[in-house]
């Protein structure tokens, strides 16, 4: 129910309402639409965001999703070696069926570019409804047991692993 933006100027609630005791001021990594919902990442450092969120990098994002009715091998197929989604064709993406019931399937999608609503396309280019879909990790970084509208700081060790991860820090390995 909330939108990933620093500001609306419709008066929708933001993602910054949930931090708004925090004493710096920072801005969403990426983002979430307002029907999604997971690990989001919020910095002050406009050169960490932009490096992470940059398709060069291949920052792995991985997602939860809920599909409806049911899931082919072909369909699979195609998230993974991409789909042409807005006139161009995604990166191939890593799919796993983790759960099948009936009217359901449960997948851990892991994208390596963050295109604006780029599952839900994927999927409805497939004829696949999404019912939820959940970001659970960016990078080494797991959302791991973290309530909705909760937050914590990151490790050091975790936004080290995150710069590495979007050659930020490239120069300071050993």
């Amino acid at each position: 129910g909330y939108i990933t933006t620093s500001k609306d100027d419709r008066g929708r609630k933001t993602v910054l309402e949930l931090i708004s005791d925090t004493p710096a001021r920072v801005y969403p990594v990426g983002r979430l639409d307002r029907d999604s919902e997971g690990l989001l990442l919020l910095t002050d450092d406009g050169e960490f965001a932009n490096s992470l969120t940059h398709p060069t990098h291949h920052v792995p994002k991985t997602y939860r999703v809920t599909v409806r009715p049911t899931i082919t091998e072909e369909q699979v197929t195609a998230l993974t070696t991409g789909i042409e989604i807005d006139g161009r064709m995604t990166m191939p993406s890593e799919v796993r069926v983790l759960e099948k019931k009936e009217g359901r399937v449960v997948l851990e999608i892991i994208i390596y570019e963050g295109r604006n609503r780029q599952i839900r396309k994927m999927c409805d280019a497939l004829g696949l409804e999404v019912a939820r879909l959940k970001r659970t990790q960016i990078g080494s970084v797991k959302l791991g047991m973290l309530k909705q509208g909760d937050w914590r700081n990151l490790t050091d060790e975790e936004v080290h692993k995150l710069m590495v991860a979007s050659s930020l820090d490239r120069k300071n390995l050993k």
